[in-house]
């Protein structure tokens, strides 16, 4: 799938340049002369990143910049300054505000290219990373459903894998009984609640294999969690 590109540039003859560079390396680019434009736009497509001019027509780029970075649906698009303001100041500000990377007109396309590709490989990195759950000697790898202990891969069904998840997620905070049978067995479930103690038994016994240090603790009359530290608990 090719990566979307929006790109802020109100020069004619710069768009055609970005237009030509970056269909030739299999981008989607869309151009805009305006950032009020741009935003329009956002509202139905966010893209995987954006080229932003500073000095543009109607909103600077300095203020569509602080408008992207400040929505929850567009905070995370890794922005790259493209501007014919090239002193160090102007610099420091936009990579302040928020910007992932600065170049300076007049530049090569092939360097802007690369740069574009540099930011995304990072972001692919972090979302990868975001997938990857992990404590003490237990991963979970969330994008690949696989959880080892101690390097080793451990079959678990697909409840114990959700139960795994939610005790992980809120590190040594207990949780109690209701919200397992809520989160994990859905509203709905009517059945015995006992039947959380069985699954947790049987994980215990699973992720037991290949460690012996007892990361889930029962919270007698409350529920069970997920200790950190459990080999020097009180």
């Amino acid at each position: 799938m090719k990566h979307t590109i929006f790109i802020v540039e109100d020069d004619s003859s710069i768009r055609d340049l970005y237009d030509m560079a970056f269909d030739n390396n299999d981008f989607a680019c869309q151009c805009f002369v305006c950032a009020e434009d741009m935003f329009e736009s956002l509202k139905i497509t966010v893209p995987d990143l954006i080229i932003l001019d500073l000095m543009l027509p109607g909103m600077d780029g300095i203020t569509a910049l602080k408008k992207i970075k400040d929505d929850d649906n567009t905070k995370d698009v890794p922005i790259i300054i493209a501007s014919a303001k090239g002193d160090e100041e102007s610099k420091v500000r936009g990579l302040d505000l928020g910007a992932d990377d600065y170049i300076a007109k007049p530049f090569g396309m092939l360097e802007l290219i690369a740069r574009v590709k540099a930011n995304l490989r990072k972001v692919s990195l972090r979302k990868n990373d975001d997938k990857v759950i992990k404590s003490g000697e237990i991963v979970i790898n969330d994008a690949e459903h696989v959880v080892t202990v101690n390097g080793h891969p451990v079959t678990i069904t697909l409840k114990e894998y959700n139960l795994l998840k939610l005790l992980i997620n809120k590190i040594d905070v207990v949780i109690p009984r209701e919200v397992f049978l809520k989160d994990v067995w859905g509203y709905d479930y009517v059945g015995e609640t006992r039947t959380l103690d069985m699954h947790i038994k049987s994980l215990r016994a699973k992720l037991g294999a290949y460690t012996d240090v007892p990361y889930i603790k029962t919270i007698r009359g409350v529920g069970y969690k997920f200790s950190s530290d459990p080999l020097n608990e009180k």
